[in-house]
């Protein structure tokens, strides 16, 4: 009996106009794309039309918002996730922490991983804050993650890392890790639900 693909979903935390992330995000799919069995989903921010504010708890599984509710299913239908993420003055986008915050128990026990672009420091204090919301969420964060520093020079016109052989081990290790953790956590909660 083959085992059930892993359901990982790729949020496209930017929504600024001129944003790098989907350009790092479509990179990103052709690497998991060769990794194996994963079933793919994108989460973009800039489209999933999340309103400007929480709207609060879900009533008998319903969000008050439409998008919320479609958004929240996404996330509940995934195994895994992977965060595209810019670095905006030392730290994540606002529209990022909205749509993370616009959802709770959907992140339980599940794995979650990072790839961060940005200045010098390629997105990693970003990452290093998003890791302690995580936590909250009662989510676990993936040790190795991949990171591209002064982006807007790593990525050539056509859209590829130039150190592309770098960026390739680089998300290999972190799908290695992330697809079992992503393995083990969907198996523990098969046997038996995440309650805290």
């Amino acid at each position: 009996m083959s085992k059930k693909p892993i359901r990982l979903a790729v949020v496209v935390g930017s929504t600024r106009k001129g944003r790098l992330g989907p350009t790092v995000a479509k990179w990103f799919i052709e690497q998991a794309r060769t990794h194996g069995d994963l079933d793919i989903a994108v989460l973009d921010l800039a489209e999933a039309g999340l309103p400007a504010e929480l709207s609060g708890p879900p009533k008998d599984g319903v969000y008050a918002s439409p998008q919320v509710t479609a958004y929240a299913a996404e996330v509940a239908a995934a195994d895994a996730f992977v965060v595209i993420t810019p670095e905006y003055n030392r730290g994540y986008p606002a529209g990022l922490k909205l749509a993370i915050d616009s959802v709770y128990s959907e992140w339980h026990a599940k794995p979650v991983a990072f790839v961060s672009h940005g200045g010098y420091s390629g997105g990693l204090r970003a990452v290093e804050q998003l890791r302690q919301v995580f936590v909250e969420l009662h989510a676990m964060t993936i040790r190795d993650s991949v990171s591209f520093p002064m982006a807007n020079e790593q990525f050539s016109e056509g859209g590829k890392p130039r150190d592309a052989e770098g960026a390739a081990v680089a998300a290999k290790q972190m799908l290695n890790q992330l697809v079992w953790w992503a393995e083990a956590l969907r198996t523990a909660r098969e046997d038996r639900p995440y309650a805290f």
